[in-house]
């Protein structure tokens, strides 16, 4: 199981990577091999400012639809448009060519709640 540790985790088996007030988003690659062939990713969001663990978006594979969870508050500025044509980016790379979504921070402070590499790997027993 693939859980860099230079990232941070939600419960909901999102990851964070951050510079300066933007983050990066996707799901983890525990979160991924769960929910097995990626078929869609939709997230209809961009530009909208939300809060964190609000819903921005939906990831749906063969056999479920999964709801996505925004880690920390902000506006949504980017949506990774190669998943459009090429969801199964998140199965074979999502914490590179698979990341998700952009958000400009609002609240840079609430990176505390989220956890480290080690936290989530107690989490999901890795």
């Amino acid at each position: 199981m693939n859980i860099p540790s230079e990232l941070k985790y939600t419960k909901d088996h999102e990851w964070i990577s951050i510079e300066g007030d933007i983050a990066t988003i996707g799901i983890t690659d525990f979160a991924q091999s769960e929910l097995g062939d990626i078929v869609y990713v939709e997230v209809e969001t961009v530009d909208e400012t939300l809060d964190a663990e609000e819903v921005f978006g939906t990831v749906e594979a063969v056999k479920t639809v999964s709801d996505l969870f925004l880690p920390l508050s902000g506006e949504i500025i980017e949506f990774n448009e190669a998943l459009e044509d090429e969801p199964e980016k998140v199965n074979s790379d999502p914490y590179g060519d698979g990341w998700m979504i952009k958000l400009k921070c609002s609240d840079l402070s609430q990176v505390e709640n989220l956890m480290s590499a080690d936290d989530y790997k107690a989490l999901i027993g890795a």
